[in-house]
């Protein structure tokens, strides 16, 4: 069993009898009935995705998944090519079924990442939970403000955008948290 409280991108888990795999976390709202998590999730054998609003603390069946060590090998279009590691396989996953995690990994990653399969079918990918990433654009940084408390957007060099403290700048290397896609810290690269 999984509480919403456990569930994270990369998720799967049964919801009416369906199995289906977390692609988003798309907030909470509190409010007199509870908390109530919103997540968008793709049904793994029809292929839909749908936006879910389920209650804190409710519990589902976890779906067995699969899982295997590989490295992403390259990026055609919309599809992310990955090579397993021992039998140097190639396995395609597309952009919309790996989710927000299409922005935590790339080819010139030197780390390996998890895929998961449903009944022998690619669903997802498991980066690390800290990445580290180049920030390509964002406004310029404020000298003396290292408090952190204030954010700004930042795109990284795989395209997606992150909220950075003020003090970061264009060309910095930054650790990203991927369960929820926050700033960790400055690399120390």
């Amino acid at each position: 069993m999984i509480t919403t409280n456990e569930i994270r991108v990369g998720s799967a888990f049964m919801f009416e009898g369906s199995p289906f795999i977390v692609q988003r976390m798309l907030g909470q709202k509190s409010g007199r009935a509870g908390i109530t998590v919103k997540l968008r999730v793709k049904n793994i054998v029809t292929g839909g995705t749908q936006d879910l609003g389920l209650d804190a603390g409710e519990k589902f069946d976890e779906v067995d998944l699969d899982e295997k060590k590989v490295k992403l090998s390259y990026i055609d279009g919309e599809d992310y090519h990955f090579m397993d590691q021992e039998t140097y396989d190639d396995i395609s996953i597309t952009k919309e079924d790996l989710g927000d995690n299409a922005g935590y990994v790339s080819p010139d990653d030197d780390y390996e990442v998890s895929i998961t399969f449903y009944e022998g079918k690619a669903v997802g990918v498991n980066p690390p939970i800290k990445v580290t990433r180049t920030i390509t654009y964002c406004e310029p940084g404020i000298k003396g403000d290292t408090s952190g408390k204030s954010l700004k957007p930042a795109t990284l060099d795989t395209g997606i955008e992150v909220k950075v403290p003020l003090f970061c700048n264009t060309d910095d290397r930054i650790v990203i948290d991927t369960r929820d896609g926050s700033f960790v810290e400055r690399a120390k690269d």
